[in-house]
């Protein structure tokens, strides 16, 4: 099931003849609202309906016509309910106000939802495909993905059908791999063949790979596609035809290159620049950082503490100057240090990791993506995409980081959805 978020729903009944100040009561209510930020309001004429006096109104009355029950509903946040509640509430002299929790499942906006969700899978997979079949060693598995950007396999039959997938969870978790594939792809050969003696030479892909395997089918939307992608914190899907064969893949890059308009080499429609959700509305304000002049055992240890594997570098002014991988400590750190770096990282424990060694300015990657939270959605997609980032800091007007957007937030706003965790 789809996460949900918590709101409260505000009802106001009253009468359609009920004024404030000389004017229709409802039309100033909803006015009111809407020059106040509330997220919208719905107003509901009745056919018929009584209230305190008792008298009944219909629309088959003619000279009751004009005084039909009117029902205003405003669905927002708490906040925004108690701010509601009490810009409106003097107003309604005779009525009735009611207010309740509720949970959206889904807020959705034509021109805030930038996915072509209607199109066919088959429109935006990659068709390119490597796979492996069952018997299929798990060092070469590891070899391949060390040789290829993507970080998955599927694993096909003899008649290529897919059985299964193999992706980094499978390999740490049931293949004996200690580190991530990013971290094993920048380490130096002696290092690297370290690393892949650990790998288990008997098991096979058919005995680490995740089976049965969540696939889409090329003809199904892209959008229940999507849907299922945030339900499930996946990041690709294997795509097959009606006879379960493997025939793509489509992955949480492809879903973001449509949403910002490049459905596999076919311009889309985007929506325009101007338009749409913006990154302070969907951006997580929990931000993994440490300063320029940090130690590594510290930096190692918020590396340590973050799903997303990596933290912001601050400078002596508090703002971004930087940003440290998993994959950058074990690249920079001094060869007599590496062993125990790779061990932490493997362990997900600090362990013996001497200070004095390196501090952050020395480990960090410059040029940090940053971008303003009035940035929208689809803008936002396109810087990442282009700079092949996969997180991006949200900075106020003086240069502060307020905020982090990652490719998993990113891809639950093309859908409106609430963000998953899952980096």
């Amino acid at each position: 099931m789809a996460a949900t978020i918590q709101a409260r729903r505000l009802m106001i009944y009253l009468g359609e003849s009920d004024s404030w100040r000389g004017r229709s009561l409802y039309m100033t209510i909803l006015e009111t609202l809407r020059k106040s930020d509330i997220a919208g309001a719905t107003v509901t004429r009745a056919i018929a309906g009584y209230g305190a006096h008792s008298r009944i109104r219909s629309q088959m009355m003619e000279v009751l016509s004009t005084d039909l029950p009117i029902v205003i509903t405003v669905v927002d946040t708490p906040a925004n309910i108690d701010r509601a509640l009490s810009l409106v509430g003097p107003m309604v002299r005779e009525g009735l106000i009611t207010v309740e929790d509720v949970e959206i499942i889904k807020y959705a906006h034509r021109f805030l939802q930038p996915l072509p969700a209607d199109q066919p899978v088959s429109r935006f997979m990659t068709r390119s495909v490597t796979s492996v079949k069952l018997d299929a060693s798990a060092q070469e598995v590891v070899k391949l993905l060390l040789s290829q950007l993507f970080r998955a396999l599927p694993v096909v039959d003899d008649d290529n059908r897919v059985v299964g997938i193999i992706t980094e969870s499978d390999l740490l978790r049931n293949a004996g791999l200690p580190v991530h594939l990013s971290v094993g792809a920048r380490l130096e050969t002696d290092d690297l063949r370290e690393v892949l003696a650990q790998v288990s030479q008997e098991k096979t892909a058919g005995q680490i790979m995740t089976s049965p395997v969540k696939t889409a089918r090329a003809d199904e939307a892209l959008g229940y596609v999507v849907q299922r992608m945030l339900d499930q914190q996946l990041k690709r899907l294997p795509v097959v035809d009606e006879t379960g064969h493997l025939i793509g893949m489509i992955s949480r890059l492809d879903v973001l290159r449509a949403a910002a308009g490049d459905g596999g080499g076919q311009p889309e429609q985007a929506p325009p620049p101007a338009t749409g959700r913006t990154l302070g509305e969907i951006m997580s304000t929990r931000l993994p950082v440490v300063h320029i002049y940090d130690d590594l055992a510290d930096v190692l240890q918020q590396v340590l503490q973050t799903d997303l594997r990596r933290v912001i570098v601050l400078d002596e002014q508090g703002k971004p100057a930087g940003v440290i991988t998993d994959s950058d400590l074990a690249a920079r750190v001094g060869a007599p240090l590496r062993r125990s770096v790779l061990q932490a990282l493997a362990a997900r424990v600090l362990g013996e990791v001497g200070r004095g060694h390196a501090v952050a300015r020395d480990l960090m990657s410059e040029h940090v993506l940053s971008a303003p939270a009035d940035l929208t959605v689809v803008e936002a997609i396109n810087r990442m995409l282009s700079a092949e980032r996969k997180t991006l800091v949200v900075v106020d007007e003086a240069g502060f980081a307020i905020g982090l957007v990652d490719r998993q937030t990113l891809l639950a706003a093309t859908l409106n959805a609430p963000p998953t965790s899952k980096p």
